[in-house]
């Protein structure tokens, strides 16, 4: 039986909160899912296979960073992303918007696209809905996401409308580009994007002009970008129900443990964030019991486990004393283990939400999770 291009089926539902499978062609994706960020076709200081044995169904790649070095056009001639990272599941590509007006001084944002200045060496390029098709599918990307603009969340209300509105627009012009390579959508996926930042009747309004377009599935934008978490999740108690049932609803760019439970409980699906990665090679831990700093002294003769509940290496075959001298040493073992522990972490965490909303049990989870994580 061939696998199908992309099915999304709800297996339980607790509340808001929902499990279930997207099925591909390379390989069923657990939701709630979390998926790590390999930027530059690898997630930072891990193997693929490490990644894979942490829980992870699925891999983000980025099409500004790629498309700027080695080139879309490349990995495509190299057989494409998944051959080129040695990764053979599912990947998500982001279209390369949020990068451009985050990374970019110099950029010129117009109907057509976005003219900007390469951060690597200063070269021109323009990016459009129908250029970030064409990338994404150079890339094979199996989840493309439709170009868009990302104003920051306290920009006045009619920058964000006519952000919002240009984005719609895009949008159209993404499912049109996407759907002009017949052959790469005959096997992939396309999400559109809600923005609106925290204005209720702009959400709304987003999310009725990407139906009316039709997509596989619908991420909501414009979150994460410094609102603050208490401001997120206002928005999160509207903004996941104005997006259809019956498809995946992805949260981009988050998050932090307790955003994810408080985000699951709103009804999202889907997550990325640089954050275990990035903490994990800067000497931060996630853990049951709260975040840990291994760099503090007090954990320079520490015998314990990082974590006793986390079955990676680095918490099951090395003490917090050896953790604290790598980091302190400038190690890239280091690195490598806190990141490992970090998404092993992360994916025990969609795992528990996962079972536990299956069970029907999921306010006790998040309450315990809670108790633990968030000390007063």
């Amino acid at each position: 039986m061939t696998a199908p291009r992309f099915q999304f089926s709800i297996s339980a539902t607790d509340g808001k909160a929902r499990t279930g499978t997207i099925a591909m062609r390379r390989g069923e994706i657990r939701t709630p899912a979390f998926m790590p960020v390999g930027t530059a076709a690898t997630v930072k200081a891990m193997k693929p296979e490490t990644v894979r044995a942490t829980g992870a169904d699925i891999l983000l790649g980025n099409t500004y960073h790629l498309m700027l070095r080695p080139g879309a056009e490349r990995v495509a001639r190299l057989g494409g992303l998944h051959r080129f990272m040695n990764w053979d599941r599912p990947i998500l590509t982001d279209s390369g918007g949020y990068q451009v007006m985050s990374l970019s001084d110099l950029r010129k944002i117009t109907e057509e696209g976005v003219t900007f200045a390469s951060h690597i060496d200063g070269s021109r390029h323009l990016l459009t809905p129908e250029r970030s098709m064409e990338i994404q599918r150079l890339l094979g990307s199996d989840i493309v996401m439709a170009f868009d603009e990302c104003p920051r969340a306290d920009a006045p209300l009619e920058v964000i409308a006519d952000s919002m509105r240009m984005s719609m627009r895009w949008a159209a012009r993404s499912r049109a580009g996407f759907d002009s390579g017949e052959e790469h959508a005959e096997r992939s996926a396309l999400f559109g994007i809600q923005q609106g930042a925290l204005d209720e009747s702009l959400r709304r309004e987003s999310a009725e002009a990407l139906q009316e377009i039709g997509f596989d599935g619908y991420a909501i934008g414009g979150l994460a970008v410094g609102e603050g978490q208490e401001a997120m999740f206002a928005t999160l108690d509207f903004a996941p129900d104005m997006l259809p049932a019956d498809r995946p609803r992805y949260l981009m760019g988050v998050g932090k443990p307790d955003d994810l439970v408080g985000a699951v409980e709103r009804g999202v699906d889907m997550f990325d964030c640089v954050l275990p990665s990035r903490s994990g090679r800067n000497g931060q831990a996630f853990t049951w019991n709260g975040p840990v700093n291994i760099r503090n002294a007090r954990h320079a003769e520490d015998p314990a486990p990082l974590d006793e509940r986390c079955p990676c290496d680095a918490c099951t075959k090395y003490s917090r004393a050896y953790l604290h001298h790598l980091v302190k040493a400038g190690e890239i073992l280091g690195a490598m283990l806190l990141t490992e522990h970090n998404l092993t972490f992360y994916q025990q965490l969609m795992a528990g939400m996962r079972g536990a909303i299956a069970q029907g049990r999921f306010a006790v989870f998040a309450a315990d999770f809670r108790r633990d994580y968030i000390k007063k």
